[in-house]
């Protein structure tokens, strides 16, 4: 067995460091999820927990780690006489992205279920997490079935595997702990509340920070158990640290006081439901135990609420997480003083102002009038101040985007086999039975109608004489399902200047805004290729963050020709590499221009040419018509003919006025 990184030896992290040990005391608090960029040692951190974690006593010989005092009267293993138990290291367990259904909550052997009766039942990791450290690595990326589970079990303390009238429930209370980089996307919002405090971290500025790093990083690579051996004294001081406060912790005095400031900031930040006050009273107490103290002070809750409230006040998931530290400061200042029993729960310190601010608001940009085409115009200042080449028409600074709405869903037609999602139809792992088939390896999703159909015949043949039914390998029937996926959204941008009029652009932000809170919600890989001048840009390459799509998007300048081939032929390059890397995800391609082409001969004609490339290959695409003024050309309309697509204007885009678009989709791609 490797030796672990120490954790007393991880260096800086301090808010990372704190929520950890904060679990550590009072597992009640709910869990950590860890934020951040790769390389900050969040998950050496979180590994290096388990081993300040107090031993546990479990029944002797029980496989779901039963409480000897408290033993879980219907755990499947039981139940349990008093009297033999055992000591162990408290256990953390990984849980893998990838992992299937039965390796999270238990397989059940289905053919001796059927043919026996019994109850064959092989736990899963959830059984193995019971009273220890559950840990997701990427916990964002995880498939949308196991955050259910997940979810479930959170929720209830148990796990619960139901398989064709076969049910085994067991506990399974556990320290959830999950990791992720927030440019690779976000957590569903139920997951993201079930976590009880939030950091985030990033690598340090500080140049002898940073040679510290490497300096213990390497020193422990060469000799693992000798760099551990040099911290031992520290971890134990903290591990005795982590008893004593577990057992003053029921002394902890949580006063009237601190509740009403609790209560008040919960208030003030508009958290929804009463999650987050329960979360912080538990952060605030085990703050309070872990400082020595049976009292909770301000600065106790002021602590509680930057570690429990940044993840749990996102209005929208563009909206970067985060607490405006002044304006907490002020509510607990407002609701502090005597707690009614003579104790001032307002405190005299002055804590630090800590490093995780909300995000202050950038000044509008001068509405100066723009320019509506592709008409020579004087060179503006750039985003490094310095003049860009316009090709045609001066570069002009990026336009707010017009406030989001819900639009109707896009999809691609057809029956598709990608990641789990809420987009198009798919054959999947979940969702409703449409059939039966023999398994192809392993059985995961007995149907079992077919199964009794298969045996039936071959009862007599086989010697049957008992109530029980003789099955077979050959007769087991796995089902076939039918669910929904997530798809690679790729937006195609025109960003010219015959987009440059400020409302225009303004409106056509908040269309693809719009769709990219649509894309979030269903689980879709986005991606954004712009073009302008010259040129066209991947500005956003396929990824999971949609976050990161809606920052560029809310940065991107405006000005130049309209070279919509070069678009075009950069976003087929985009969708061909994509399909090497992921071959299963399908595409849609979002194409958002009013139809122009400049730039080189016959422009029109060879963007034509380009989108009948997508045509070829059944790429489904919808062109958002930006065109506007009295005279219209049409010629977004004719690109998506030669897309093999459907053209939709900005209106028709809402959702209330395009409830034909996904049938005039489909129409279309059946008439190709």
């Amino acid at each position: 067995m490797s030796t672990p990184f120490p954790f007393t030896a991880v260096v800086g992290q301090d808010d990372l460091r704190l929520a950890l040990l904060l679990n550590a005391v009072s597992p009640a608090v709910g869990g950590v999820l860890v934020r951040g960029e790769k390389g900050t040692a969040k998950s050496t951190a979180v590994r290096a927990l388990s081993a300040l974690m107090p031993e546990v006593d479990v029944v002797s010989g029980c496989r779901f780690s039963c409480d000897p005092d408290a033993p879980d009267p219907g755990c499947p293993d039981g139940p349990h006489a008093p009297g033999a138990f055992a000591s162990r290291p408290a256990r953390m367990v990984e849980l893998p992205v990838g992992a299937s259904e039965d390796r999270l909550v238990g397989a059940l052997d289905i053919e001796r279920a059927l043919a026996e009766g019994v109850k064959a039942f092989e736990p899963g990791l959830l059984a193995d997490a019971h009273r220890g450290i559950l840990y997701v690595d990427e916990v964002n990326l995880l498939h949308d079935h196991l955050v259910d589970l997940l979810l479930d079990a959170a929720a209830m303390g148990a796990s619960y595997v139901e398989r064709e009238g076969v049910s085994v429930r067991h506990a399974a209370r556990f320290l959830l702990v999950g990791t992720m980089n927030p440019e690779e996307g976000e957590l569903r919002p139920q997951l993201l509340d079930r976590f009880g405090l939030t950091v985030e971290v990033a690598a340090s500025r500080e140049p002898d920070q940073r040679v510290e790093v490497v300096r213990r990083r390497l020193a422990y690579d060469d000799d693992p158990a000798g760099f551990a051996a040099r911290w031992a004294d520290e971890e134990a001081a903290v591990r005795a640290r982590i008893v004593a406060a577990r057992e003053l912790l029921p002394s902890v005095r949580l006063g009237d006081g601190a509740l009403r400031q609790i209560a008040a900031t919960c208030a003030a930040f508009e958290v929804d439901g009463m999650r987050a006050d329960i979360v912080m009273a538990r952060t605030a107490t085990a703050l309070a135990a872990w400082a020595g103290r049976t009292e909770v002070l301000a600065e106790d809750v002021r602590q509680a609420a930057l570690l429990a409230l940044p993840h749990r006040r996102r209005r929208n998931p563009f909206d970067a997480p985060g607490l405006d530290e002044d304006k907490l400061d002020e509510t607990l200042e407002e609701f502090g003083g005597s707690d009614g029993d003579g104790h001032d729960g307002d405190g005299d310190d002055d804590p630090d102002p800590g490093p995780g601010g909300g995000p202050g608001g950038q000044p509008e940009p001068d509405d100066a009038p723009q320019g509506d085409g592709d008409a020579a115009a004087r060179p503006e200042a750039g985003e490094g101040g310095e003049p860009q080449p316009s090709g045609g028409g001066g570069e002009q600074s990026p336009a707010r985007a017009a406030e989001p709405f819900r639009t109707k869903v896009l999809s691609v037609p057809g029956l598709g086999e990608g990641a789990a999602g809420r987009r198009s139809r798919a054959r999947t792992e979940h969702g409703r039975t449409t059939g039966a088939r023999r398994p192809r390896g392993a059985l995961t999703k007995l149907h079992l109608a077919a199964t009794v159909q298969a045996a039936a015949p071959h009862q007599r043949a086989r010697g049957r004489s008992g109530p029980g039914l003789v099955v077979r390998r050959d007769d087991l029937r796995q089902a076939t399902r039918e669910g929904r996926e997530g798809n690679l959204v790729l937006f195609v941008v025109d960003a010219s200047g015959s987009m440059a009029a400020r409302q225009r652009m303004s409106a056509v932000k908040g269309a693809v805004l719009s769709l990219l809170l649509d894309a979030y919600q269903r689980r879709d890989k986005v991606g954004l290729v712009t073009f302008r001048g010259s040129a066209a840009d991947v500005a956003l390459p396929p990824t999971s963050s949609v976050d990161a799509a809606a920052v560029r998007l809310e940065s991107l300048p405006t000005g130049g020709r309209t070279p919509l081939v070069a678009g075009l032929l950069r976003a087929h390059e985009v969708l061909r590499v994509e399909r090497l890397r992921d071959p299963a995800r399908r595409a849609l391609v979002v194409v958002v221009t009013d139809g122009r082409a400049t730039g080189g001969p016959e422009p029109v004609a060879l963007a034509g040419r380009a989108a009948r490339l997508f045509a070829a290959e059944g790429t489904a695409s919808v062109v958002v018509d930006c065109e506007s003024g009295p005279v219209r050309l049409g010629l977004a309309g004719r690109l998506a003919g030669e897309l093999g697509g459907t053209a939709v204007t900005l209106d028709e885009l809402r959702a209330d006025s395009i409830a034909g678009l996904v049938k005039d989709v489909q129409a279309t791609r059946r008439a190709a």
